[in-house]
């Protein structure tokens, strides 16, 4: 099975650690938050992954090479000449993960409790085109369904901002889950990418073809989950491991 991390933020919400270190490397409970995701992806059965970097991308080459890549198959996707936003960062990876079966995006920053192969053999049963791990949690950005679990549209509740192709769109009448950082996408994805070239980000990308092209949300029962890239959920994030990792 195949699976993508995301690890070339600038991570700026970290800021000074990750002035001289990439935050796919700021430890959390004595390891990366890279190895971290590394290790729960391999004990899931992903055995090829590909690995995005950008900002002081040499010392995450160096890492893995020095872990002898964690006894699986890592190919790195360079973009430390431009950083392309999560879209543009999947198609640029594209040569890694296109073929016949459908991979795993996985951001390096967060932790939670999902079963990653429980999502993956539930995206293999649906006809969606992506699968989105979601749940309750608050926050100021939500991703709106319908009864059928169906990606619909977007809002911002801070600024009231809302975003859907469906016409006479009313956010009302959908369901809100926030997005957990983790995804699974058929290789089909990259053929509705055709048109889409340089940075983007994979939420607009999807709310541009959810009227066309099925996405599906995915609510796993009892989903503990942490973002890890803020400075107050990084120093909670060993409590967090010990209970839920």
């Amino acid at each position: 099975m195949k699976a993508m991390i995301f690890a070339a933020g600038l991570g700026n919400r970290l800021k000074p650690l990750t002035d001289t270190t990439p935050k796919a490397l700021i430890p959390v409970n004595g390891k990366p938050m890279l190895e971290h995701i590394l290790v729960k992806l391999k004990a899931a059965g992903f055995r090829e992954i590909v690995i995005n970097v950008h900002h002081l991308g040499d010392q995450i080459i160096d890492f893995l090479n020095a872990n002898n890549q964690f006894g699986l198959k890592i190919d790195i996707s360079d973009e430390r000449d431009y950083l392309l936003d999560t879209g543009g960062g999947i198609k640029h990876a594209a040569r890694f993960l296109a073929g016949s079966e459908p991979f795993l995006v996985h951001n390096v920053d967060i932790l939670s409790n999902v079963d990653l192969k429980a999502i993956y053999d539930a995206h293999l049963q649906s006809s969606t085109i992506a699968t989105l791990l979601v749940n309750k949690r608050q926050t100021s950005r939500y991703l709106l369904f319908n009864e059928e679990y169906k990606l619909c549209g977007w809002r911002n509740r801070e600024t009231g901002e809302v975003k859907s192709h469906y016409p006479d769109f009313d956010p009302e009448k959908y369901t809100e889950f926030a997005f957990g950082g983790i995804h699974v996408m058929s290789p089909d994805i990259f053929e509705w990418m055709d048109e889409w070239t340089g940075k983007f980000s994979i939420i607009n990308f999807y709310l541009s073809i959810c009227a066309k092209a099925r996405i599906q949300a995915y609510e796993p029962a009892n989903l503990q989950l942490m973002d890890i890239g803020k400075p107050d959920t990084l120093k909670q994030a060993e409590a967090w491991l010990k209970k839920w990792g």
